[in-house]
């Protein structure tokens, strides 16, 4: 472990609590003068309900639009000026991509929230943080976000 963190990795559901933990991030990361990596996952159609009539192509393609849109919003609003940013957009399975990306970039710290969005989508991403804190290779920081944030 490298101490003090050189990167940071906040993955983002673009949800509230994810937006808490990046917050923390950004705070680490002007802390210790450390790169931010935002990574978020466009998780595969089979766990996202596609409308019947629909091409998949298509769909994948407005998907990872929409993320990508979403990613710069994201930049724009909560990231401070002078703070080096990596921005990625990947499609996968969210924890997998996570620890996939850590390793590959050589990230020093993850900072990850322990819930994200709700209804079936906390179904899907439940689990994220759990499998992400029981592969680490480097250490990671769970910001533990209730209901009521």
């Amino acid at each position: 472990m490298r101490f003090p963190f050189k990167k940071i990795l906040a993955p983002t559901d673009f949800s509230e609590p994810s937006y808490k933990a990046l917050d923390m991030a950004v705070a680490l990361a002007q802390h210790f003068d450390a790169e931010l990596h935002i990574l978020h996952v466009v998780p595969p159609l089979h766990v996202v309900p596609v409308p019947v009539n629909v091409e998949v192509t298509l769909y994948e393609s407005e998907l990872r639009e929409a993320a990508e849109r979403s990613m710069q919003e994201l930049i724009a609003q909560r990231i401070p000026e002078g703070l080096t940013v990596f921005a990625s957009v990947v499609w996968g399975d969210p924890a997998d991509e996570i620890i996939s990306y850590q390793k590959e970039k050589d990230i020093d710290l993850i900072v990850i929230a322990t819930h994200g969005r709700t209804g079936w989508r906390r179904w899907v991403f439940g689990s994220v943080t759990e499998k992400v804190v029981r592969h680490p290779t480097c250490p990671v920081l769970t910001i533990n976000i209730t209901p009521e944030g």
